[in-house]
């Protein structure tokens, strides 16, 4: 199991720097787990690729047909009061604490490309590298 956030599945699903280790860290664990919220930030994500011309629709909305396939049974929902807690504690957003307060939760890191989160909680969280390393 990897929990993981939005830029993770963004990387898999469109090509970018990181794009094959995410390939990588999905072929040796597909089982995706985080917080629902990725799919509102991951939408924005296609948006932003859509409205940039880099993407037409039919071909973003099979992108997003492929996220939900991907990560419909590994959505998870957590209490607003523990992200506070968890933003509170490790100086974050409250997005970003939603992830972390997931991986806290099954015991795992986080894996994340977001260099900011990862040095608010170096014990929770990991990069794309740092998993396939594991």
């Amino acid at each position: 199991m990897k929990v993981v956030d939005t830029n993770i599945v963004a990387y898999l699903l469109l090509e970018g720097p990181h794009s094959e280790a995410a390939r990588a860290l999905h072929a040796a664990d597909s089982d995706w787990q985080s917080e629902s919220f990725l799919m509102v930030e991951l939408v924005n994500v296609l948006a932003t690729a859509m409205r940039s011309a880099k993407h037409p629709l039919t071909e973003t909305l099979q992108t997003l047909a492929e996220a939900q396939h991907l990560m419909s049974a590994g959505l998870r929902s957590v209490e607003d009061r523990d992200v506070l807690n968890a933003a509170a504690h490790f100086g974050i957003s409250g997005y970003d604490a939603r992830f972390l307060v997931v991986a806290r939760a099954l015991g795992e890191r986080l894996v994340t490309e977001d260099a900011k989160l990862r040095r608010a909680a170096p014990e929770f969280t990991c990069s794309l590298a740092e998993a396939l390393a594991d």
